[in-house]
């Protein structure tokens, strides 16, 4: 691919791409579906066996796709700064003090100066835009017509800016994870900080409910002030070392994205509270713990995509006034992307998003999905007129189709197979209420890890043992 489609006979990089073939007849096939697994910065080049995990053979007819996008992974060059980044018993999230708050600031200037060091040229390269345009040359080299599109998370914005001038070329398109594109993306972190608050509690309800397993506490209100409470007895006393106050609010916030690691957040918790054994925790953190890889591109995106702000003032102000509401991930947060109020590339434009000529999108998204809040879905919705949503009612796990809800997934194969979509209602409002993600047994789980038995539980597990934990996994993204 050229470095710069302004620029198409310069520089060239390289992007790798991975292919399972359709499993059918040729005059059954259904194209090419490419798959984008979200961050930005997320390895797509395992994604090409998805087509194994959609029910019914209803994977069977397509081409798969993966590709690690450009800077990620096996894409040449890969993008990489500081590779110890962030290891553990880091200082304190909380800028409680000037000294403590000015220690986050320099450390994300650092990271900004070393991916500056590392890829000056690719900096200026890693927009969205050029990832779309990149999967546009992945159709060229392919010789396909029409593309199949699988997104997931931050791939669902990809998907949006490609139908946007592209959409003539997309066929049948799943969004899981709804980005909101109005909110790119300082603001989509301010919206996050405030739902993993309340997907959290729904966590800790959920523990409160099985206090005869993990005797916590019996209401939600108990086991959170449990929480806070051990997070800050951690404070110059990491457990075994190594998991203090930031290791443990990361090791949380798993919960608070996933339903599939309920009893494990839980029993680590019950364990360190009554036994204080720190190695469910240390597990649960993973080892390595970071992926400067992915986190270096999600930061070459999201910083480059639009414009952050620069004076240090407003960030402090806007996420002091968050975390007065909503203290669970806000500094977690604004640290996470903080180099982008120092980086190096400059910053564009986002591409204004309009669906209207992309013929139809099955959306997917549960009502308290942290981490894509659910206003992005019904903005989405509004902006692709053709599209149908599926909402996991009341559910709090982040792009999880394909996890074993019969209704959805029934949906999603219907859509694979023929290109039927439910009816669209009217207003402002989903246009199939699914059950979400069901929150794991503990009683069923005590003597094995409880796990959807579903398609998306089974890849990530999949991928995990495979190429290891993804960017502090615990850690949360605008897009995710």
């Amino acid at each position: 691919m050229p470095l710069d489609y302004d620029r198409p006979n310069g520089t060239k990089i390289k992007l790798a791409v991975s292919r399972v073939m359709h499993k059918t007849p040729d005059a059954q096939a259904q194209g090419p579906m490419l798959v984008n697994p979200g961050g930005p910065g997320g390895s797509g080049l395992i994604y090409a066996i998805f087509g194994e995990f959609v029910p019914n053979g209803a994977g069977d007819a397509y081409d798969w796709i993966g590709f690690d996008p450009r800077g990620v992974g096996s894409s040449q060059p890969a993008l990489s700064c500081i590779p110890d980044y962030a290891g553990y018993n880091r200082p304190l999230y909380v800028p409680v003090t000037p000294k403590l708050e000015q220690v986050w600031i320099n450390r994300s200037k650092a990271y900004a100066k070393a991916c500056n060091s590392a890829q000056h040229a690719l900096l200026g390269h890693l927009t969205t835009l050029d990832s779309v345009r990149d999967m546009e040359s992945i159709r060229k080299a392919l010789g396909a017509p029409q593309i199949n599109y699988y997104g997931f998370s931050y791939g669902t914005y990809l998907g949006q800016v490609y139908g946007t001038l592209y959409p003539n070329r997309f066929r049948r398109v799943v969004f899981d994870g709804v980005v909101n594109a109005t909110r790119v993306w300082y603001k989509a972190n301010l919206d996050q900080d405030i739902a993993f608050n309340k997907s959290v509690k729904v966590f800790f309800a959920y523990v409160a409910a099985h206090n005869s397993v993990w005797h916590l506490g019996t209401t939600e209100r108990v086991v959170e002030a449990r929480y806070y409470a051990e997070m800050r007895k951690l404070i110059g006393h990491p457990a075994d070392g190594k998991i203090g106050p930031d290791e443990w609010n990361d090791i949380f916030t798993q919960a608070a994205y996933y339903v599939y690691g309920w009893v494990d957040v839980a029993s680590a918790f019950s364990e360190w509270v009554h036994n204080r054994n720190a190695a469910p925790l240390v597990d649960l953190y993973g080892s390595p713990p970071f992926d400067d890889n992915g986190y270096a591109v999600y930061l070459g995106v999201s910083c480059t995509d639009a414009k952050w702000p620069t004076n240090w003032n407003t960030w402090r102000r806007d996420n002091w006034r968050i975390y007065a509401k909503a203290p669970f991930l806000t500094w977690n947060n604004a640290w996470f992307n903080a180099p982008c109020a120092f980086w190096p590339a400059k910053a564009g434009n986002p591409v204004k998003v309009d669906g209207r000529h992309v013929q139809s999108a099955l959306l997917i998204n549960e009502t308290l999905d942290a981490a894509t809040p659910y206003s992005g879905a019904l903005q989405t919705r509004k902006t692709f007129p053709h599209s149908v949503l599926i909402e996991g009612v009341g559910g709090t796990t982040h792009a999880g189709s394909l996890s074993g809800v019969t209704c959805t997934d029934d949906l999603i194969v219907a859509y694979l197979q023929t290109g039927a979509l439910p009816p669209r209602r009217p207003g402002n409002q989903s246009d199939v209420k699914c059950p979400p993600v069901p929150a794991p047994q503990p009683d069923a789980a005590l003597t094995a890890t409880a796990k959807s038995s579903g398609a998306s539980a089974a890849l990530r597990e999949q991928l995990r043992s495979m190429v290891g934990p993804s960017v502090r996994s615990s850690t949360p993204r605008a897009a995710g």
